[in-house]
């Protein structure tokens, strides 16, 4: 029987950083991925840029060798605000697989986790892999694992395990469904964008590797004074994309690249669509923006779409109750842990589907997220978006450095209290 130290669930974010550290401080460490790469929002979403953090993060090593390894390989920038996190996802691919064979890391793409029996000190796992393809077909049953990460963001496992879920209040966020639009004559763009919004906390362009890197935001809310709306309100007069498509509009240039920008958007809006209606909305809307961005933006003339993610956007799914619930009084004082595996000051982001709803609570001070936030019981462990936090606390703690710190601090952890 083969057999592991840990399984990670969810080759994410949070779960490659797990891996990563785990694999360097001498572990077992099996990584199962559902989708044929690594990376998780970052790649298969086209979540990029990272937002930036706290100079005082902790648990960041992960982030700088990714950064790192992805600098030699031109799939990384530093922009002018000093944010390391503008990636190249298809490069993030390559350098991910890379990083992972250094330390060690087995890897099972196309992978679930079809069957887990709890032992009394392990697990045995069985494992379904979609298109059969792996060589060693063994290493799909009676797998046993010390201990294992739910790393999927959706809380899959501890499912699975009829773990303990937070309640929801009903409380939630819009999906979205980002894409890049390549073919842009961006210092003409930039120029031209420089010029007509003045507002550099939303408007900022630099010159980095001799390449113009920028970027802009536009929403629909009428509480904001945005220099982009006469545009998408004659856009919307002009039948070329709907109020709807308008309602949240983000972009931000694809490091390695000088023609490439990527949108934060569309954002959809109705939280009762299934999966399948989400997609076929996202893309419909995606084609309109397009459409509008060749028409009213200068430099867009011979833009076209070359990519639409593989998976939505997801900001917050089921959280699983840990040893220790985070809240929103936790982060808003600021607490202080005795085992933290995060700081951060990113403020509490909270997308509505109605207008002047939205919540970015801009001043923030430092953080702590503790361990106990992602230990379910003594061989159980969850990190990501699905972590042991209240909804407005979550919405703060989801983004990707913070994602990057629990999966490293939690490997360091184990590392250093259970595999000691």
């Amino acid at each position: 029987m083969n057999s592991y130290d840990l399984i990670i669930v969810g080759g994410g974010t949070a779960g490659c950083a797990c891996a990563y550290t785990a694999g360097k401080y001498g572990l077992k460490v099996l990584l199962i991925e559902q989708n044929s790469f690594l990376g998780g929002s970052m790649t298969s979403s086209l979540v990029i840029p990272c937002m930036k953090t706290s100079d005082n993060s902790i648990n960041n090593d992960f982030f700088n060798k990714l950064y790192q390894e992805l600098y030699e390989v031109n799939g990384a920038i530093t922009y002018s605000d000093g944010n390391k996190g503008w990636f190249n996802p298809e490069l993030l691919k390559i350098v991910l697989d890379k990083m992972m064979q250094e330390v060690h890391v087995d890897i099972l793409f196309e992978s679930n986790i079809e069957k887990i029996e709890e032992k009394l000190s392990s697990y045995i796992v069985t494992i379904c892999n979609h298109n059969n393809i792996v060589a060693n077909k063994s290493l799909l049953s009676c797998i046993e694992t010390k201990l294992i990460v739910d790393a999927t963001g959706d809380a899959k496992i501890c499912k699975m395990l009829n773990c303990e879920i937070l309640e929801n209040e009903n409380k939630s966020q819009p999906v979205n469904l980002r894409f890049i639009m390549s073919g842009i004559n961006i210092s003409q763009f930039s120029d031209w964008l420089m010029d007509f919004d003045k507002n550099r906390d939303v408007t900022t362009s630099c010159i980095v590797n001799n390449n113009t890197m920028l970027s802009t935001a536009y929403t629909w809310d009428t509480d904001k004074d945005w220099a982009l709306r006469p545009i998408f309100k004659q856009g919307i007069a002009d039948g070329v994309i709907t109020e709807e498509d308008s309602n949240y509009f983000q972009l931000f240039s694809v490091a390695g690249t000088g023609d490439s920008i990527a949108f934060n958007c569309p954002r959809i809006l109705d939280n009762s669509l299934s999966g399948t209606e989400a997609y076929i909305k996202g893309r419909a809307s995606i084609l309109r923006l397009s459409q509008f961005c060749k028409k009213y933006f200068p430099g867009f003339e011979n833009a076209y779409i070359s990519s639409i993610a593989n998976t939505l956007g997801v900001r917050v799914s089921t959280r699983v109750k840990c040893r220790y619930i985070y809240t929103k009084d936790d982060l808003i004082s600021g607490k202080k842990f005795k085992n933290p595996v995060v700081i951060s000051n990113y403020p509490i982001d909270i997308h509505s589907k109605d207008k002047n709803e939205s919540v970015l609570q801009t001043t923030m001070q430092e953080y702590q997220l503790p361990v106990e936030s992602l230990i379910v019981k003594d061989n159980l462990y969850v990190i990501g978006r699905c972590i042991s936090a209240d909804f407005e606390a979550q919405a703060a703690l989801r983004i990707i450095p913070s994602c990057f710190s629990m999966g490293e601090g939690l490997a360091k952890y184990l590392a250093k209290n259970v595999f000691k």
